[in-house]
């Protein structure tokens, strides 16, 4: 859930003069542009990881602006990831067609190509068609071959997450949210959802609403936004995407989740289908339920996730958002489907 964005009110404050530097300096190697200097800048409401801006400027064709996003990244975020990983994957991702150029880099930021697409909204992920477009591009996704080492990150990133957690909690915070507990639930978890049947494929790990593009026009998705991205279960990915359905982060309260529209067995099945379909070949019932299954037994490490997530986000981001209530829904969550899911475990 790492981001979900919407433009709003038009701020230019918060953009450090290094940036409008660059964003000036890069305007003016362009023709359209009337005056590099005249940039508005937009503040994209609703990022959970960095702040990010629409930048526009005149140009010399009538009501047509040229258009780039600013990225600024968030203060203490990088215990998540490593930044110049997540370049290389931005830059990768841009040469495969998969997602926006990379315009410019900054110390704390980059300019990145604006994508004449719109982000999709909650509601939108109930969207049959939408959802069938989804599916096929996170098949596409997963199938990327990217070079790395094509091992499951999962287990060994809860497991950092974890420490992190306990390391930047106050004592008392720590034992409100039971962490003590956690070490041991994430072994058994890795051992009873690892297998050889599991499919390892290159995944997005943080499939919300806000990271997905939708091109009214030519009626395709694109996913973007990177930063948790690896090798992972592909079933962990889809979990992941169907735990973010319960979720609005454009609300008066986007911490709260509303697990009441977690996708019901239909919606489910339809996805999968889809998913397995954009391979080429129809898939067998049998194949459908067994990734059914999985899926369903990795929602309990996306809960896991994002509530260590959570915790330490609440310590070192200073966006506007309550990570700490956040954190105890996901954990609550997690222990309200185990059972469920795998018995008394």
């Amino acid at each position: 859930m790492g981001s979900a964005t919407n433009v709003v009110d038009n701020k230019e404050a918060r953009l450090p003069r290094e940036v409008k530097n660059a964003l000036q300096l890069m305007a003016s190697e362009w023709d359209d542009v009337v005056d590099s200097k005249a940039l508005q800048v937009i503040p994209v409401k609703g990022a959970m990881t960095n702040e990010v801006f629409q930048i526009k400027w005149p140009t010399r064709t009538d009501d047509v602006s040229r258009k780039v996003l600013a990225r600024i990244y968030g203060e203490g975020v990088e215990v998540f990831f490593d930044r110049d990983d997540e370049i290389r994957t931005f830059e990768f991702m841009s040469k495969h067609g998969q997602g926006p150029r990379l315009l410019e880099r900054f110390r704390n930021g980059r300019i990145e190509e604006f994508i004449h697409a719109r982000t999709l909204s909650a509601s939108d992920l109930r969207d049959p068609a939408i959802s069938a477009l989804i599916a096929t591009k996170l098949r596409e996704f997963h199938e990327l071959d990217f070079p790395v080492t094509k091992k499951v990150w999962l287990w060994d990133r809860l497991r950092n997450w974890l420490r992190e957690a306990k390391r930047v909690c106050p004592l008392e915070e720590a034992k409100a949210f039971h962490l003590e507990v956690y070490e041991e639930e994430i072994s058994m978890l890795e051992k009873k959802l690892s297998g050889s049947h599991q499919r390892i494929g290159y995944c997005h790990n943080d499939l919300q609403y806000g990271n997905i593009m939708f091109n009214e026009e030519t009626k395709s998705v694109t996913i973007i936004d990177y930063e948790y991205a690896t090798y992972n279960p592909v079933a962990f990915d889809i979990a992941n995407h169907f735990c973010e359905m319960a979720a609005d982060y454009h609300t008066e309260t986007p911490h709260v989740m509303d697990y009441t529209k977690y996708p019901g067995l239909e919606e489910r099945l339809r996805f999968l289908r889809a998913y397995l379909h954009s391979s080429g070949k129809e898939p067998i019932d049998s194949e459908v339920q067994k990734l059914l299954q999985d899926v369903e037994k990795y929602t309990l490490a996306s809960h896991l996730t994002w509530g260590v997530w959570g915790i330490i986000s609440e310590h070192v981001n200073e966006i506007d958002f309550d990570y700490r209530e956040y954190a105890k829904q996901r954990f609550q969550q997690y222990w309200i489907r185990k059972p469920e899911l795998l018995g008394s475990s």
